[in-house]
């Protein structure tokens, strides 16, 4: 065995003599922004228009299928009231019975159209008014309205003071400024609270519910909800028919214009980069489709107001869904 110091050839293991600018750059987490994709399907759902095509295809289909249940209704009951008159009897007591719900419920529906007819006229009866600067035009406006909040218990302290201090007001401006402080004031609020009960719940299901399309499946049923709501908060009372035609409506006007597609100033203006840095992108994807169904709210109470947005400020999206989503997702609002 050799004595004294070995020697070790350290050559091939010589420390790297990479510099700053050498250095392969460091990979960074992914950092893009999460996308609404299940508010964007919802909203393009609700905003397709079928085809002619389509439209005969489900018209036939459902006359079909109607023509034959009444067929096969005819001879059930006839047929049984030829073996036991008493069983044929009370089946036809129950058919008849069927076929007067039936109609109630069409004539609600077209109650619940004749409602939104009248909401829609007044809108723009107020728009005209405006434009027009004509004081007489307004008191008719003002008639309409009182007549279509009448009744309404959380409106009473609101109607009474109105009608105390209309006779001060001598121009179509002040007039209608009036009826939408005294008069909507409440409504806008109570339309605020139901936005914000939409967006925590469209956020929530998004970011904690891993099932494929049941975002999608939620985003749409709550912003037909959310949309039916407001239209009776103001007003309109609307069946599952008029419902539709509204949530149709508003979302049609929002894939037109572009609002559905979300932007970076409105993601970080309502949740914020550092924020969502520190959740997952499931989490930012919740908040943002909470913040697309909250500009859909904004859309319907649009809609759905009786007047135009005067005085009143247009509620902001961006608080709208920070007071729905505080305490969630880490949020303060």
């Amino acid at each position: 065995m050799a004595k004294g110091p070995v020697l070790i050839d350290l050559e091939e293991q010589a420390p790297s003599k990479e510099t700053p600018a050498t250095a392969p750059p460091v990979e960074e987490p992914d950092s893009a922004l999460p996308e609404p994709r299940a508010m964007e399907i919802a909203a393009r759902i609700a905003a397709r228009k079928p085809s002619r095509l389509a439209r005969w295809f489900w018209a036939l289909l459902l006359s079909v299928i109607g023509f034959a249940a009444s067929v096969a209704a005819w001879d059930f009951v006839t047929g049984l009231l030829e073996r036991n008159p008493v069983l044929g009897l009370t089946a036809t007591v129950l058919v008849v019975a069927f076929l007067f719900v039936c109609l109630v419920i069409g004539l609600r529906e077209l109650a619940a159209f004749a409602r939104l007819r009248r909401v829609d006229d007044i809108h723009t009866d107020a728009e005209a008014a405006i434009a027009h600067a004509d004081l007489a035009e307004a008191r008719k406006v003002v008639d309409k309205l009182r007549r279509l909040l009448r009744g309404r218990d959380e409106l009473r302290w609101g109607l009474d003071r109105f009608e105390s201090r209309e006779g001060e007001v001598f121009d179509a401006d002040g007039l209608l400024h009036l009826a939408e402080a005294e008069l909507l004031g409440p409504l806008d609020a109570a339309a605020r609270r139901e936005i914000e009960v939409a967006a925590r719940q469209v956020a929530t299901v998004t970011a904690i519910v891993p099932l494929a399309l049941a975002d999608v499946v939620t985003a749409l049923t709550a912003n037909i909800r959310m949309i039916r709501r407001i239209a009776e908060i103001y007003g309109g009372r609307s069946g599952a028919l008029g419902a539709w035609r509204l949530t149709r409506a508003v979302m049609t006007h929002l894939v037109a214009t572009g609002a559905v597609a979300v932007g970076d100033d409105l993601i970080h203006s309502v949740a914020g980069g550092t924020a969502l840095s520190r959740i997952s992108r499931r989490f930012g994807e919740g908040v943002v489709n909470g913040a697309l169904t909250a500009r859909v709210g904004v859309a319907a109470m649009e809609v759905c107001r009786p007047l135009p947005f005067m005085r009143a400020k247009k509620p902001a999206v961006t608080r709208l869904v920070q007071r729905a989503l505080t305490g969630l997702f880490g949020q303060k609002g």
